[in-house]
């Protein structure tokens, strides 16, 4: 951490140019991760994009165990339980 506090431009533009996270450590035991901000940003797509694919899987999931219902049954239902006029 301390190569990287004395010279932080340096380390910039080296993590501009790979695109690559650097891992600060204190006494060899790592510490933190500095990471461009665009390859952060396509890190955090990379996990929206995962949780999406998980919740369709766990839908079709849902749906091959008949665990889903019509939408205005479940409406109806949400309406009744929560004394919801018409």
């Amino acid at each position: 951490m301390t190569t990287f506090r004395r010279n932080p431009g340096k380390f910039m533009k080296h993590l501009k140019k790979t695109k690559k996270p650097l891992v600060l450590t204190i006494n060899g035991k790592a510490e933190a991760v500095v990471q461009d901000a665009e390859a952060y940003q396509r890190l955090l797509d990379i996990a929206a994009q995962a949780d999406a694919l998980e919740g369709i899987r766990q839908g079709i999931e849902d749906i091959k165990k008949g665990r889903m219902r019509p939408a205005r049954e479940a409406l109806e239902m949400f309406r009744r339980n929560h004394a919801i006029p018409r």
